[in-house]
């Protein structure tokens, strides 16, 4: 059976666009995989719901993507993985992977002796306190300073990353931090990869030239590859294949799919489904 599985494609759900930096991070590190992306654009986003209602959301999506007979499910939603996994674990037959914990992994690991990992992220994210607990259960010298950045999402969906307007909002956002001796600075929403640049240039400026900027989409396809390598589940060698599907627009959705993969995917097929 696990020999079979191996072809098996991997999901992935997101509530809207983020989720895409993942599935471009897991297509540069495993080109053979074919992933299944569902993004939940009807209800976008999750970061200002509640937990009772993110967890009844991640259960539609999971349930829909368990139906395309995944062999892994990786969460790639900051607000679902800091509220959901336990429940997505325990009610699916396949691993579940989420992005929070391989996100403070690499900023633990970055973070320097004497300074703080500092974690951008939603209002969501930061309320759940998920990053301070993932790296408390990897290091208890490493103290994590988060900071809301809810205005980087719409810039990172019109494709203002670039330029004063998206540096004055990354200044506003990393001022703050200045006098907290970051060290690390963990990207703690799906958006902020596409503003890594921006970023990391004003984080440098705010926090000193040694800032190390810790992408988690590509954390999160690292552990990935970990994960599928441990339980005998990669794919055989070549081309692997990407389907799309979302909840409402996928016209919308097409025409800025190809920014956030960094791929053009202008020829793919978007498929309208009901949760």
């Amino acid at each position: 059976m696990s020999a079979a599985r191996r072809s098996w494609p991997i999901g992935i759900f997101d509530s809207g666009l983020g989720g895409l930096t993942v599935a471009a991070a897991i297509r540069r590190r495993l080109p053979s995989e074919t992933l299944v992306y569902l993004g939940d654009t009807a209800r976008v986003p999750y970061g200002t719901r509640s937990a009772h209602t993110v967890i009844r959301y991640a259960r539609g999506c999971a349930r829909r993507l368990a139906s395309r007979d995944v062999k892994v499910l990786v969460v790639a939603c900051n607000t679902v993985s800091a509220v959901a996994l336990p429940m997505l674990r325990v009610e699916l037959d396949v691993p579940v992977l989420g992005v929070v914990a391989p996100g403070a992994a690499a900023g633990v690991a970055a973070t320097r002796r004497g300074s703080r990992m500092g974690v951008l992220a939603t209002a969501g994210t930061v309320a759940s306190g998920a990053y301070v607990r993932a790296a408390a259960a990897l290091s208890s010298r490493v103290e994590v300073v988060q900071r809301e950045a809810p205005l980087l999402v719409p810039l990172a969906e019109e494709g203002w990353v670039e330029g004063a307007v998206p540096a004055q909002v990354a200044a506003r956002y990393l001022e703050p931090l200045a006098s907290a001796r970051v060290g690390a600075l963990v990207l703690g929403c799906t958006h902020y990869p596409l503003l890594r640049n921006t970023i990391t240039e004003v984080g440098r400026q705010v926090l000193g030239p040694q800032l190390a900027v810790v992408d988690g989409a590509e954390a999160t396809a690292e552990a990935l590859a970990t994960l599928l390598e441990d339980r005998a589940l990669a794919a055989p060698e070549g081309p692997g294949d990407l389907d799309l599907m979302v909840t409402d627009r996928p016209d919308r959705f097409a025409e800025v799919a190809s920014r956030f993969l960094g791929e053009d995917v202008s020829g793919l097929d978007v498929a309208l489904v009901d949760l």
